[in-house]
């Protein structure tokens, strides 16, 4: 089985072997690996060829390809898939590491389900002092758990390549958040899916100011946010039925609360007020037109709004801005 791996490269000259040698050192093969220089200016394409050039052999394809249009990193990614070959995909960033037999177990759960669409990975995150913490992961609730976790981030997955390309693939569009929309988009499709079994296989590195999502959001104001609008397009025009249509468009809102709790939790209480505006009247009206078309009056969605949801959405922007995590759990229940 020809599993292929993406990875979309951007000025990582001097990190990009450390994930490259996790690369050259997967137990599975054949492997087929897709380089994507996205217009560096620190020599990395040079890096990238001659790493391709000591380590390509006859079971070992590696492709070096430079991103000439759009330089988005979905569009990066997405001129990678295209040029990949085998008939299930992976997506990996250029400073994340990867256990030794992460493609090979994937290839043996392919074998056990030969029905999936897609495979789910754990992860855990290293913090830059070394510490480690293993990033949530859920198996059932998807669509939900994938909006409040990005459960689909890049590197947490193998795709089956037909599947995929039904999907439309990466939106070269956005500027952040361009995995969590697709990982919205690829379950709304409804994948057959299944997950690796036993304790996380990839590991993500935070790379503090160095990240390219970086570590604030007040300066890339605007980009969240169309990220959101257009998640909320692609669940109102899906098949779902209504009332689920309703739930993860409300969560969806959460999450425009979420970032506006990080604009005030960075001062910037001028973005943070009007966003939580907007989330708040979403989800106000979301809950009247739900109650409408179920049972009650008015009256009562009202009071159940005011009493409940209203009180429990200014404790979790608190909770949020003030720096705490677990608000998520709250969330689910909430909406």
């Amino acid at each position: 089985m020809l599993i292929s791996i993406v990875i979309p490269v951007y000025n990582r000259a001097t990190v990009v072997g450390r994930t490259l040698d996790c690369v050259s050192q997967q137990s599975h093969r054949p492997l087929e690996v897709v380089l994507v220089d996205n217009d560096s200016s620190d020599g990395t394409l040079d890096v990238l060829e001659e790493w391709a050039a000591t380590h390509r052999s006859d079971n070992f394809a590696v492709k070096v390809e430079r991103a000439t249009a759009c330089h988005t990193a979905a569009a990066a990614r997405q001129h990678g898939f295209e040029h990949a070959t085998g008939e299930y995909v992976m997506f990996f960033d250029s400073d994340d590491l990867m256990a030794p037999d992460l493609v090979e177990a994937y290839a043996k759960t392919v074998e056990r389900h030969p029905e999936a669409d897609i495979v789910l990975a754990r992860a855990r995150l290293q913090a830059q002092d070394g510490s480690q913490r293993e990033l949530p992961f859920h198996s059932c609730d998807l669509i939900a758990n994938q909006i409040l976790h990005s459960l689909l981030s890049s590197q947490r997955y193998l795709v089956r390549r037909a599947f995929f390309a039904a999907t439309d693939g990466w939106n070269i569009n956005l500027l952040q958040w361009d995995d969590w929309e697709l990982g919205i988009r690829l379950l709304l499709a409804r994948p057959r899916m299944t997950a690796l079994p036993g304790k996380p296989k990839v590991t993500l590195m935070a790379s503090g100011d160095a990240s390219i999502t970086g570590t604030e959001f007040a300066s890339r104001a605007g980009r969240w946010e169309y990220t959101i609008d257009v998640s909320l397009i692609n669940v109102g025009s899906s098949l779902l039925k209504t009332e689920h249509k309703q739930r993860f468009m409300r969560l969806l809102e959460y999450r425009r609360m979420v970032l506006a709790a990080h604009y005030q939790q960075e001062g910037r209480a001028d973005l943070a007020r009007p966003l939580c505006q907007q989330a708040v009247a979403a989800l106000r009206e979301s809950y009247t037109t739900l109650r409408r078309t179920e049972r009650g009056t008015q009256q009562e969605v009202a009071r159940r709004y005011r009493w409940i949801v209203e009180p429990a959405l200014r404790r979790l922007f608190a909770h949020i801005a003030s720096g705490k995590r677990g608000a998520a759990r709250i969330a689910r229940l909430l909406f």
